[in-house]
């Protein structure tokens, strides 16, 4: 069952970096780093202090910008183009090891996962913003957080129940699909006002 704890692992994995990707990085590099766990193909890498350290400082900024009304979407305006392409390269790493098809299979999905996890909670913290007080930005950040830190140990520890977890997400994502890419489209309104010169506070407007 070797093979289902290291896609479970890649899976789960690139869905949380669709959350929180620098949080993903810190405790799979915390994880390998302190003999918990080996990490499969080209994630052992991970384990190295500089991108530890790089992560959970990234990770500290996500934190504040993350609790932020307005500057939380400018947030995830930029990570669109961060948190996607690195859940499916967290996939692919996860599984270099394996049979090539079942690598670009992994990397697909891994990709998927990322882009419908970051969607999901663009959507969310957009329509947070509208309510005018800052206490539902917090419980979903917080929430996110918990979420992300958990889902990547259950990733490690736990290839059942976090594909239970995935599973569950795919059910709950086809039904809330709609809201999530109205929500992405804007946020690639929010990249093209950015370049076009519009305030930070303008395109954040503009995302929620």
């Amino acid at each position: 069952m070797e093979w289902f704890s290291t896609l479970s692992l890649a899976l789960g994995t690139a869905w949380t970096s669709g959350i929180n990707l620098y949080a993903t990085v810190s405790v799979l590099g915390l994880l390998q780093k302190f003999g918990a766990t080996k990490l499969p193909g080209g994630l052992d890498v991970l384990d190295n202090w500089w991108i530890i350290g790089v992560a959970a400082f990234l990770y500290l900024i996500e934190f504040v910008a993350d609790k932020i009304p307005y500057v939380d979407s400018v947030w995830d305006v930029v990570h669109t183009f961060i948190r996607v392409p690195a859940g499916a390269i967290v996939a692919y790493a996860a599984t270099s090891q394996m049979d090539e098809s079942v690598g670009v299979i992994a990397t697909l999905l891994g990709g998927g996962l990322a882009f419908s996890s970051h969607g999901t909670k663009a959507a969310l913290r957009a329509g947070a913003n509208l309510s005018p007080e800052p206490v539902s930005n917090w419980v979903l950040s917080i929430a996110e957080d918990v979420i992300a830190f958990a889902s990547a140990i259950l990733a490690v520890f736990a290839p059942v129940l976090i594909a239970i977890v995935l599973i569950v997400f795919a059910i709950f994502f086809v039904w809330f699909a709609p809201k999530v890419f109205r929500a992405v489209r804007k946020l690639f309104s929010g990249i093209r006002a950015i370049f076009a010169g519009d305030s930070f506070r303008e395109v954040a407007r503009k995302a929620s």
